[in-house]
């Protein structure tokens, strides 16, 4: 069996639904292979039972260990590398996400970093007009490869290791162990924005699998990807919402919320909260909802975001303004996203009957460009990306902030936008309006919508998870 073994790491959440919650790992098992899942040690167990079935074996990622070798050994040369792996990309592809993280990282450098970033920018204007220099940090990458898992390839040896990125995490690691071993390796894209905001690989990895011809473009033109070597099968995490099988009875979800099922459902999901605050989003929401300015009598659902239970004060903060401000006003609530735990957090597929009964709920879908934006299209709802600026950011010295009203040409943000699949509002009159065209038309863009889904996630029939699976199959040694 040793020659039909595959490694799958899962380092997050989203990986969690992506490989276990779809057919890539059931489809890989029905195929007579043994699939051994990495992920956060200390969840182990609970994944082992939760997800249990013969022939898949669960181990631990050793993320502590990882981290510690990054933030021990040549920290700051680790840390150049991989800020420079991450903006790097050529300038063939839409640069916009990566340009803010450029100005987010000069923006908050202090010391020596600080003193280093005008050389940095040289070597990253470089890399975008050359792809031997990308090669070449690619390459520069390879000096810092320890043996993590030399027990995990000895035991198992496996003839797969398949990451859900392509070493742009501490996985990074683990592909560089397995290219070492000359191990075959693959990498799969989980995320809508990850092409075109973390650009070149992290380590050597010979095949890759995406959503759409759209990704497959970013990372041919933006990485150096070998076109043969980049696979198009959707994205398998989606094929629960095109079965709808996570879909609560909407009795059942509004009474679970306390909502009024004679009033429409507007849903908001928090996003963005690493470079801005979305409270002026919710507080418009808010006082439009318990004022009853809009056209029909309305609620407001919010969804906190991930980070806004990661230990930043910022984030704690504007969390419990949002509890507060539904304590006050009337027809609004909140709903927050359910932990897996350890370090895979709040990104997790624990609530995806809460999520996906959110969106196919509401009347109108609010968010910040989020993915969610796709999501709610293949939910057929009305969407509206609400982008109101707060004066002055986050308001904290040293921190850097965007304002939303200058985020539209980010790649992802700039599909949806050209797709038509939705409307973008400014300020409050702006959503107002929105909210009012689609409570009054919920029709309208759906063929926008429709084609947007299309175009994004290329498969919608549920079958992402089988054709990824069965590339992955094809690139097993015999």
């Amino acid at each position: 069996m040793s020659s039909k073994r595959i490694f799958v790491s899962a380092d997050h959440g989203l990986a969690i639904v992506y490989f276990l919650q779809s057919d890539v790992v059931p489809t890989l098992l029905e195929a007579g292979c043994e699939v051994v899942l990495l992920t956060d040690d200390g969840l182990t167990e609970q994944i082992s039972k939760r997800f249990s079935q013969p022939g898949l074996f669960v181990e631990g990622l050793r993320l502590k260990q990882a981290r510690q070798y990054a933030q021990t050994v040549s920290p700051s040369e680790q840390w150049w590398l991989n800020f420079l792996r991450r903006v790097g990309a050529s300038n063939r592809i839409n640069l916009e996400a990566m340009i803010s993280h450029i100005e987010q990282v000069e923006y908050e450098a202090t010391g020596k970093r600080r003193l280093l970033m005008p050389f940095m920018k040289f070597v990253i204007a470089v890399l975008r007009r050359s792809r031997a220099a990308r090669r070449a940090l690619v390459r520069r990458q390879l000096r810092f490869s320890p043996p993590l898992y030399t027990d995990l390839f000895e035991r198992y040896q496996p003839s797969l290791v398949v990451a859900s990125t392509p070493g742009w995490r501490l996985d990074r690691y683990l592909l560089r162990q397995a290219a070492q071993r000359g191990v075959t390796t693959a990498a799969v894209v989980v995320g809508w924005d990850n092409p075109s905001s973390y650009s070149v690989p992290g380590a050597p990895v010979e095949w890759i699998n995406c959503w759409s011809q759209i990704q497959k473009d970013e990372l041919v033109l933006g990485s150096d990807w070998e076109t043969q070597r980049v696979h198009i099968g959707g994205i398998p995490s989606y094929d629960g919402y095109f079965r709808r099988q996570w879909l609560m009875p909407r009795e059942e979800y509004y009474r679970l919320h306390h909502l009024d099922p004679q009033r429409k459902l507007l849903g908001y999901a928090c996003s963005f909260i690493t470079f801005s605050p979305n409270y002026q989003n919710v507080e418009a929401l808010a006082r439009l909802v318990a004022n009853d300015m809009l056209a029909e009598p309305a609620q407001l659902l919010v969804r906190l975001h991930p980070n806004h239970f990661m230990e930043e004060p910022l984030y704690a903060a504007e969390r419990e303004r949002i509890r507060q401000l539904a304590r006050d006003l009337p027809h609004v609530h909140v709903v927050e996203p359910v932990p897996l735990g350890g370090e895979l957090g709040y990104y997790s597929g624990e609530d995806m009957p809460e999520k996906t009964s959110m969106m196919a709920y509401s009347d109108v879908f609010l968010t910040v460009y989020s993915t969610m934006v796709v999501e709610a299209a293949i939910h057929n709802r009305p969407i509206v990306s609400v982008v109101i600026d707060a004066p002055g950011g986050w308001n904290q010295p040293g921190r850097f902030s965007l304002a939303l009203s200058e985020i539209g040409n980010w790649p992802t943000h700039q599909r949806f936008r050209q797709a038509g699949a939705g409307r973008v509002a400014a300020d409050e009159a702006q959503l107002r309006q929105a909210i009012d065209f689609y409570l009054r038309d919920p029709h309208a863009d759906a063929d926008n919508r429709s084609r947007f889904v299309r175009e994004e996630c290329t498969y919608t029939d549920a079958s992402a998870g089988k054709r990824t699976a069965q590339f992955l199959l094809s690139l097993l040694v015999e």
